[in-house]
């Protein structure tokens, strides 16, 4: 059987998408770390050892934006294989700030925030955050990515 990412292992990871008042909080990932370097997305990384999907959402927002989310809906779970081999299956959720305003904590992982109209979103965008705002509009739950 041929293995789908380079450590053998498929990674989890989580992530919230934040809507307020048709606008939604997205993220520049910065160019020294992240993947998706230089594209606009949203907070999330990976889910550590005995946390749980929603509790590593709301630990990296805070972590990345220095924000405190809650009242978390599930949105979407994707698949992501990406051409370097990695794979990563991404638990992505809904969620309202509980507390805090926006704003770069991590700068080698995330240079600006701001508010975009769902409408007139930037470019370019993360893929898995841009599937994840389509599955606002279409309902779809589950959906799949390759790069």
């Amino acid at each position: 059987m041929e293995k789908t990412s380079s450590s053998g292992n498929i990674r989890l990871g989580a992530g919230v998408i934040v809507v307020k008042d048709g606008k939604t909080l997205l993220a520049k990932r910065s160019s020294k770390k992240s993947l998706g370097q230089g594209q606009w997305g949203s907070a999330g990384g990976h889910v550590e050892p005995g946390e749980t999907p929603a509790q590593a959402a709301i630990r990296e927002t805070q972590e990345e934006l220095g924000i405190i989310v809650g009242n978390l809906k599930f949105l979407v779970c994707l698949d992501e294989q990406w051409k370097d081999g990695r794979q990563y299956v991404d638990i992505i959720f809904l969620a309202d700030i509980i507390s805090g305003e926006p704003r770069p904590m991590e700068p080698d992982k995330v240079e600006v925030a701001a508010w975009f109209p769902l409408d007139d979103l930037p470019e370019p965008m993360f893929a898995p955050v841009k599937i994840a705002l389509q599955a606002l509009k279409t309902g779809r739950q589950y959906d799949e990515y390759k790069e």
